[in-house]
């Protein structure tokens, strides 16, 4: 007979389970940490993965409001270009010259929204947060391999994220050459102000930013190789666990070549090279830089950037399997193909980067290779649409705040990713890369989409986190004002791209033809400011919830994955006794024949007689 066994005696090992090979060392680590740490060990330079993973997230969130609002002052600018915006000196300084936003920190302000949007906030503030607080959890194990080492992975963030917010007080300003810090505004020094100090900062950060990650994808390959519990074979790890591993193997094979570039591009700016560099004028003098070539940085800058593009989806996509799953009581469907789909999606994102680059004027044949396995990049994603879709159908879905932001991001990845498709083809891609058909595609795809994740990810283990519930209502007004304003502001951006409208220009009053756009400008920006100040929702909520929220249960959702069997809020070593074994698949939802509607990954079919399959019946002996 089917049986929902107590959370507490399954993290007390009472259910027959056995321990990991290295349970019986993390033991006696368990049993020190019951001594009272000193605050700064406990909370500052904490080695607990799930402190470690806090530290990430609020980090994360901080940049998050600092990255929404640059973005808040450029679509100022773009909405009323003419307008007055002397209201703005007292906070902005010099940058507002006659009442008007100077040219180059516009272009400022586009290079740090960009920057601390896709790295500070989506790669480290997503990735940094779950594949810490969850690997562990998740898998079976005490911590991550190496508690030193994620914690100095941390703080190398923390450092790269100082160095990149005292740059945004520079005289010259930060860097201005756009997110994508194409040479020659990048290379020379001379070129505007933000090619300055500012680059340079933006080069030293990036620097500490890419250890930062390199050391924390070594940990979180580690720990998935070789420290998950009993039992837990690759076959039997949830969909979070899948996409955190391999999100962690593409930032190990890419982020190197961002690191090559960027020191490359050091070398150019202060000792005189010229890797990037070939036939360069500046106010009608010719300077001595020979022989190199711009699009060489694009294509190391791009070989980090496609796959990054995964890096930064892909955690999502692993939390939104594993939330529909749970909140449809249905099992995830395609199990095996949803592995298959990321494997895909992480080969392949290692051969199209070149699809950034069809304006480039590469060869044809080259840019036709590069579109074919672009568009066959599509499959893999279908795959995965397609069985998010087939999990939501006639299952007994439940409406969390984490369910529909997680909806929203099936949603978004649709609506995105169509437009990928469009964009993929090289023919039309040159007509409208510099468009904001463009912007539109990768800020539902990537931007967007991501942030969903994120959300839905926040709502979903907040308890496991801090203990407490968040306030579903207050989730609800934040999924309907964020999933409304995303789609305010980046739907008519398709249309407005069609037509020609160029990115990246501080205004196009000086243009004709695109005065007809002047109102859709000032909707587009209006939204955006709307759907940015709708964030403080949840910043509220979050930070209320900590202190004030509904204290959790131990399994709030009625999950099935192994991170719901530790106390409420697990101590650093996570589980009090010895630690679960796991007997079967992570998505035993409303399984025929069981009582219950969910059957715990730790629960041997033994215990289940009514519900096992032929072969479970097998194992069951």
């Amino acid at each position: 007979m089917a049986t929902n066994l107590p959370v507490s005696a399954q993290a007390q090992g009472g259910i027959g389970t056995a321990a990991a090979p290295h349970v019986e060392h993390d033991e006696h680590l368990h049993d020190h940490e019951h001594h009272d740490q000193h605050w700064l060990w406990k909370y500052v330079f904490s080695q607990d993965h799930k402190m470690i993973g806090r530290q990430f997230l609020i980090t994360g969130m901080v940049w998050a409001i600092i990255g929404g609002l640059l973005s808040s002052l450029f679509r100022l600018q773009l909405g009323w270009p003419e307008a007055t915006m002397s209201w703005l000196q007292p906070l902005l300084g010099k940058w507002v010259e006659g009442g008007k936003l100077a040219p180059e920190f516009y272009l400022a302000l586009v290079t740090m929204h960009g920057t601390i949007m896709v790295f500070f906030v989506l790669t480290a503030g997503l990735s940094g947060t779950f594949s810490n607080f969850l690997i562990p959890l998740q898998v079976g194990a005490r911590d991550m391999a190496s508690g030193f080492m994620n914690m100095l992975s941390y703080w190398f963030f923390f450092l790269s994220s100082l160095i990149m917010f005292a740059s945004l007080f520079l005289e010259t300003g930060p860097a201005a050459s756009g997110w994508t810090i194409y040479p020659p505004l990048s290379a020379l020094p001379q070129a505007i102000p933000g090619s300055g100090m500012g680059m340079t900062m933006w080069l030293v950060s990036m620097v500490f930013f890419i250890v930062s990650q390199l050391l924390g994808g070594v940990n979180y390959v580690t720990t998935v190789i070789n420290l998950r519990t009993r039992g837990m074979s690759m076959s039997k790890l949830p969909l979070t666990i899948w996409a955190f591993f391999l999100t962690a193997i593409l930032g190990i094979l890419s982020f190197p070549v961002l690191f090559s570039a960027a020191l490359l591009l050091v070398f150019d700016r202060s000792f005189g090279t010229s890797f990037f560099l070939s036939d360069i004028y500046i106010a009608g003098q010719a300077l001595h830089n020979q022989g190199g070539s711009p699009v060489l940085f694009q294509h190391l800058f791009w070989f980090l950037g496609h796959p990054e593009v995964y890096i930064v989806i892909m955690p999502a996509m692993g939390m939104v399997s594993e939330i529909l799953a749970t909140n449809a009581r249905k099992p995830i469907f395609g199990y095996r193909a949803m592995i298959g789909s990321l494997i895909g999606i992480s080969l392949l994102s290692f051969v199209v980067w070149a699809h950034h680059m069809f304006v480039t004027g590469m060869n044809p044949f080259l840019g036709s290779v590069f579109m074919f396995l672009t568009l066959i990049i599509a499959v893999p994603s279908g795959v995965k649409v397609f069985n998010w879709l087939a999990t939501l159908w006639r299952g007994n879905i439940r409406f969390t705040a984490a369910m529909l932001f997680a909806i929203g991001f099936v949603s978004l990845f649709i609506s995105g990713g169509l437009t990928g498709i469009i964009l993929g083809n090289a023919t039309l891609d040159i007509q409208m890369h510099n468009t904001y058909f463009v912007v539109a595609h990768f800020h539902l795809v990537m931007g967007s989409s991501a942030f969903f994740g994120l959300f839905a990810g926040v709502y979903h283990w907040f308890p496991k986190m801090f203990g407490r519930m968040m306030d579903e209502k207050l989730g609800y007004i934040h999924f309907w004002l964020t999933f409304l304003g995303v789609y305010l502001v980046f739907m008519p951006m398709h249309y407005v791209g069609i037509a020609g409208f160029p990115r990246r220009y501080y205004s196009w009053t000086g243009f004709d033809a695109f005065s007809q756009f002047a109102d859709l400008n000032k909707f587009i920006s209006v939204a955006a400011i709307l759907a940015f100040f709708a964030q403080f929702i949840f910043i509220f909520n979050f930070f209320y919830s900590i202190f004030r929220g509904r204290r959790a249960t131990e399994n709030p959702w009625n999950s099935t994955t192994l991170e719901w069997t530790t106390p409420i809020i697990p101590g650093h070593g996570n589980w009090p006794g010895e630690i679960p074994a796991v007997y079967r698949w992570p998505y035993d939802y409303s399984k025929p024949g069981s009582e219950v509607d969910f059957i715990p990954q730790n629960v041997p079919y033994s215990q289940t007689p009514s519900s096992n399959l032929p072969y479970e019946r097998e194992l069951a002996e």
